[in-house]
């Protein structure tokens, strides 16, 4: 079925008093939520002992939990040895996420550098196939690799080139962030009919089945002439995107994606926003 939950702890996590992400857990479940994203963004610093806590906090709240890797990750970067730490990267990643009861890592593709586009694409694709050996040599291939649509016009990640990327091999699932999308696209994202055209290419590469529980990231973005600046919150009214659009393709097309919120401190309440405008189109559809 659909999930609706939190990247990280809101700022009401910590006003109620929790503090521990095995608090997590319950924190989510008991605003009516499914899953919950746990970043290592700045790097890969858990014990294997707190990895294993928090499987047991989640697993208790039946909630799912899902893990983002370090956002230096650069599969395009020309030195070989950067390369390697960006492999690194994501391979920890799978091995905590693995430790924590979850299965999917969300990780950003590449930065374009100075090289032309369609060099720092190819060269993606390569070390991405690269990464699928490792992955495979590592025993994880039960887990799901999640290369996310980006934001800025700088980076690579556009929804073409994350649907080449997960073509490569069935460990790779994309994160359509729809967020980045409307940010990298002026503020593409408006009606059903855009977001059914952002998702066609997906569909149409990867087949239904694959794209049925794809993972998502959703938040209202501020952007400029070179794409994302920062989140918002679901009270700003000038940069969107709007769920309810996004909400009726899903119901239509039924997707049960696993969908992220990434409001900047208010990601529980507006991912409880997201579950009940989804509830309210999916009961009128």
């Amino acid at each position: 079925m659909i999930k609706f939950g939190p990247s990280g702890n809101s700022d009401s996590f910590y006003a109620e008093g929790y503090s521990h992400t095995e608090e997590s857990a319950t924190f989510v479940r008991e605003h009516g939520l499914d899953c919950f994203e746990y970043s290592f963004g700045r790097g890969v610093r858990m014990s294997e002992e707190k990895a294993r806590s928090i499987a047991s906090a989640f697993a208790a709240q039946e909630v799912e939990i899902s893990v983002h890797a370090p956002y230096f990750v650069n599969f395009a970067n020309p030195d070989d040895e950067m390369a390697a730490k960006s492999y690194g990267y994501v391979l920890d990643s799978g091995k905590m996420a693995k430790l924590m009861g979850g299965r999917r890592i969300v990780f950003h593709p590449a930065a374009q550098g100075k090289e032309s586009r369609s060099t720092a694409a190819e060269r993606t694709a390569d070390r991405l196939k690269i990464l699928r050996d490792y992955i495979y040599l590592n025993n994880m291939e039960d887990l799901l690799f999640c290369p996310e649509t980006m934001g800025k016009t700088a980076q690579i990640g556009t929804v073409e080139e994350i649907a080449r990327f997960c073509a490569i091999d069935p460990v790779f699932l994309p994160c359509v962030d729809f967020g980045h999308v409307n940010a990298l696209e002026q503020g593409s994202l408006k009606t059903a009919a855009d977001y059914r055209a952002r998702l066609e290419p997906l569909l149409e590469t990867l087949g239904y089945e694959r794209m049925k529980h794809f993972h998502a990231h959703f938040s209202k973005i501020q952007y400029g002439a070179k794409g994302e600046i920062r989140h918002l919150t679901f009270k700003d009214e000038i940069f969107g995107p709007e769920f309810e659009p996004l909400a009726e393709v899903l119901s239509d097309w039924k997707l049960e994606p696993y969908i992220v919120s990434e409001s900047a401190g208010t990601q529980t309440e507006d991912a409880v926003e997201m579950k009940r405008i989804y509830e309210r189109v999916a009961v009128k559809g």
